[in-house]
């Protein structure tokens, strides 16, 4: 029987051929000639006998009889692939098929590492990822991060090529320098938008966005892949997080919040040069200029026509769904928009899942708006150009229009929740439970944080090509924050033990004017920081949590990790989450007020009996569910903050309840970078 740990190595060196050593210690697929492509055939031994070391181990592939691939080769090695193209996910779909109705590991094996050589490296990388996070027999693997895989989506091409000279001029790695990132390469501070460079170019905000697609397919011929719990409303919830995230990022840098891109005939007024290339393409990301004016996509070769009008036709049949509160299936029968299941059918029918309800009438909206985009320098093919950065789900965030046109997205959904009832107090109270008072510590401080810069360093030799093997280092700096503690004191008046779900957000206090936000608008920028349950018998009691145990992130090692060092870490299928080192805003100087909410609410209404056993993989559940089970949380994704306030609390401090407390809390920005120590850096 095969060792199912071999799959991981065909992700080592995606664009090498698979008869090539893997593993950086000289093991090699003992491939069947059957398997080796025309090429290499004649030479696939030679290679194997020059890269390899006969103490090594060799992995015995078993010859089967392959199924039909035609679709997936369809889509060339050197071109681009993207989850927001239909024909794509269309490939994409029959290959994790193949990989999943595989009946042993031998098997999927065989067919692994006959489909490595002949299908598209980044659709054969998410396929077979695909397969192994939801085939019962390899769930538990870890997948290796998609940025030690793809280096290329990650760094700019003169840190690429930097890399390349650095391995095959040091021999021995040990020896090697880590190559440093450039904090701005993408533009000059005469570009106010990078000001943000920071969070739109963080290599674990980017891996967030790719993994959380990767947990939740678009498509997949085994619907139990795409339909699970609550899946559109986590579209809706994962993105509106994100964007408000982002309003405080702008907020910490004087920038007023993001204008949504609703007019589509509109010029795009910000241009973005991603200064990256592609190593499966061997191209380069094109860029887009300012001012950059929308065209109706007509790309045969991609299968693919859409047009202005086309969206805006979507558009309006959301609406127009929206204020009818219910939406029609296939067969004209209505759906009601209802106030638990509403934003869930939403998310699915404008994110265009196979869960959508019709999509001949309510189209790909979501898919298609960055499709339109991607395209906009080359609509027709006529240059032969590749798609920009939002043509794919691991760079689309690098480019400020991705929050523009997300923003629109989330008005969507927030125009079907501005017509639900606000929350009466009754809903919001907890009887017998008081908030008494809240604060957060960090370095001897309350209530006062601090972020700075920090320099990591990450290996991304498993995506370097074509080059001498051994550990080669990139090393970023990213923003990060001392970590802190919350102390929150509570009351149980009952003379009953009572069980509490602790809900955390944070959110700005004044406006981009210096102006008190109204709660309406602040709601919109309430960041979801964490959420926990607690057990509080009668009396008063002091409950504390650290920053570093979220609800909403991954640990630090995560997205800065070393493979040999997080054997105690949970595996990377739970990986999906927001990176802690962003779990807080930037800040200011100054300093940058904001008010932190914490609210005590009824566990035994809000929890969620599982039907499946604890699987061991609870992290970041907030955005990213729960793993083969129900969302941990019966109240809407956002609640308290996902409907418009009650009369009467038009601000924050109108809104509380008893078991509610809010708190000034101020961030400040050092500007300084912590720099490593242990290994000098080339530049």
């Amino acid at each position: 029987m095969a060792d199912k740990k071999n799959l991981l190595l065909l992700f080592d060196h995606p664009t090498e051929p698979v008869f090539m050593d893997k593993g950086g210690n000289g093991t090699v697929f003992d491939v069947p000639d059957s398997y080796v492509t025309d090429r290499y055939n004649q030479v696939c031994k030679k290679v194997q006998r020059r890269v390899s070391s006969a103490s090594e181990k060799n992995v015995l592939v078993k010859e089967i009889a392959i199924p039909d691939l035609s679709s997936p080769m369809r889509l060339g090695r050197s071109e681009q692939f993207s989850l927001f193209l239909t024909s794509h996910r269309k490939m994409a779909s029959h290959l994790i098929e193949v990989f999943t109705k595989m009946p042993t590991v031998d098997e999927l094996q065989s067919v692994a590492v006959y489909a490595r050589d002949r299908v598209n490296p980044v659709l054969f990388n998410y396929a077979l990822s695909v397969a192994l996070l939801h085939r019962p027999d390899t769930k538990d693997l870890e997948l290796p991060a998609f940025a030690q895989i793809f280096p290329d989506r990650f760094i700019d091409s003169q840190m690429l090529r930097s890399m390349r000279e650095e391995s095959f001029v040091v021999e021995r790695s040990a020896a090697r320098l880590p190559v440093v990132s450039s904090v701005k390469y993408t533009a000059s501070d005469l570009d106010v938008e990078h000001r943000l460079w920071y969070f739109r170019e963080d290599l674990g905000v980017n891996l967030h966005h790719w993994h959380w697609h990767l947990v939740y397919p678009i498509e997949a011929s085994d619907r139990s892949i795409v339909d699970k719990d609550r899946r559109g409303e986590l579209f809706y919830y994962m993105h509106q997080q994100i964007i408000a995230r982002y309003n405080a990022e702008r907020l910490s840098n004087h920038m007023s919040r993001v204008q949504s891109f609703n007019n589509l005939d509109e010029p795009i007024a910000e241009g973005y040069f991603p200064k990256m290339d592609s190593l499966v393409a061997s191209r380069a990301y094109p860029p887009r200029f300012d001012n950059t004016r929308l065209s109706d996509v007509d790309r045969p070769n991609n299968q693919l026509r859409v047009g202005i009008d086309d969206m805006k036709r979507w558009r309006e049949r959301i609406y127009e769904a929206i204020h009818q509160g219910y939406v029609l299936d296939t067969n004209n029968e209505k759906i009601v928009l209802d106030d638990s299941k509403g934003i869930d059918i939403l998310g699915n029918i404008i994110e265009a899942s196979d869960l959508t309800p019709n999509s001949t009438l309510y189209g790909d909206f979501h898919n298609m708006g960055h499709i339109l985009i991607a395209y906009s320098h080359d609509p027709t093919n006529k240059h032969l150009e590749y798609a920009g950065v939002m043509g794919d789900a691991s760079t689309a965030m690098r480019d400020p229009i991705f929050y523009k046109w997300h923003a629109f997205i989330d008005n969507m959904f927030q125009e079907h929740k501005r017509l639900l009832s606000p929350y009466e107090k009754q809903e919001l109270c907890f009887p017998d439970v008081r908030v008494e008072s809240i604060q957060v510590e960090s370095q001897g401080q309350v209530n006062k944080l601090t972020t700075f810069w920090q320099e990591s360093d990450v290996d991304m030799s498993r995506g370097l090509d074509f080059v001498p093997r051994g550990h080669v280092l990139a090393r970023f700096t990213h923003l990060q924050h001392h970590a802190f503690s919350y102390t929150i004191k509570v009351e149980n008046s009952s003379e009953a033990t009572r069980y509490g779900y602790v809900r955390i957000f944070l959110a700005p206090k004044l406006d981009d004017r210096n102006a008190p936000m109204l709660l309406e608008q602040q709601r919109l920028m309430m960041v979801e920081l964490d959420k926990f349950v607690v057990t509080m018998p009668p009396g008063s009691h002091t409950i504390t949590r650290n920053s570093t145990e979220s609800s909403v992130t991954i640990p630090f090692e995560r997205t800065f990790r070393n493979l040999e060092k997080l054997e105690e870490l949970q595996n990377f299928l739970c990986g999906c989450g927001w990176p802690q080192h962003m779990l807080i805003p930037k800040g200011r100087p100054e300093g940058l007020r904001f008010e932190l909410f914490v609210m005590v609410s009824n566990y035994e209404e809000d929890k969620v009996e599982q039907t499946v056993a604890d699987c061991g993989c609870s992290i970041a559940a907030s955005y990213c569910g729960l793993r083969d089970r129900l969302y941990p949380d019966r109240k809407a994704m956002g609640f308290p903050f996902d409907r418009k306030p009650r009369r009467g609390s038009e601000i924050l401090e109108n809104f509380l309840t008893p078991n509610m407390r809010a708190v000034e809390v101020i961030i400040t920005h050092e500007d300084r970078t912590e720099k490593l120590r242990e290994l000098p850096a080339r530049s």
